[in-house]
């Protein structure tokens, strides 16, 4: 194996085992040193390629970002109506986290770090401005009821998605995640769609790309 496939083999291995361990235990419960006996390997090959746990953490939640973004735009490419973008990139979300250690590590982390700050703009309320938008866009073309408030919507929906993932994450390590997820979009969404719309492109993987 040439010397660049055994370096990103290496940090992945380490990503992976980091992330094994922050799922099961959260970050401040895990030590270096269980991450090296999952992965492993040595500190000397740890430490070449990161210089301390943080720093795994933070690669860590890079990628979940990195991920969210490109669904995110994947459901934007597909031209579908923006209700059934909303239900199609909740339900992958869903399904990605729970076949996926590595993104539900990330998101694991980058929610514990934002506990303990509230009233500063976190990745929850970034998401709920999100799916607000896709809101008003319903509305504006007509998919949504009269009366409908959009903010209201988000919030229910990422206060749901958010309770469904700890519930999910503390039970069954997210297994049961994505049913979870679509039972609470199949109870919002057509409670506040208008009367003609109809779901469509919504089908997704069960596995990341």
């Amino acid at each position: 194996m040439p010397q660049q496939d055994r370096a990103y083999a290496t940090r992945e291995a380490i990503l992976h085992a980091a992330a094994e361990e922050f799922d099961r235990l959260g970050y401040e419960r895990t030590s270096l040193t269980a991450v090296l006996a999952r992965a492993g390997l040595t500190k000397g090959a740890f430490y070449f390629h990161f210089p301390s746990k943080e720093a795994v953490a933070d690669a860590l939640i890079e990628r979940q970002g990195e991920l969210w973004a490109q669904v995110r735009e994947s459901w934007r490419l597909r031209g579908v109506d923006p209700l059934s973008a909303l239900h199609g990139m909740f339900a992958e979300s869903a399904d990605r986290m729970a076949a996926d250690v590595v993104l539900r590590a990330g998101v694991r982390l980058n929610a514990d770090r934002e506990v303990g700050y509230p009233g500063v703009p976190n990745t929850h309320l970034i998401w709920e401005k999100l799916v607000a938008g896709y809101v008003v866009e319903a509305a504006g073309r007509g998919d949504l009821r009269v009366g409908v408030d959009p903010e209201a919507v988000a919030r229910t929906l990422c206060s749901a998605a958010l309770g469904a993932r700890l519930i999910s994450s503390a039970t069954t390590a997210c297994t049961d995640f994505p049913e979870r997820i679509r039972e609470i979009l199949g109870h919002v969404l057509p409670s506040v769609a208008a009367s003609g719309w109809e779901l469509s492109g919504s089908q997704t993987a069960s596995e990341p790309a």
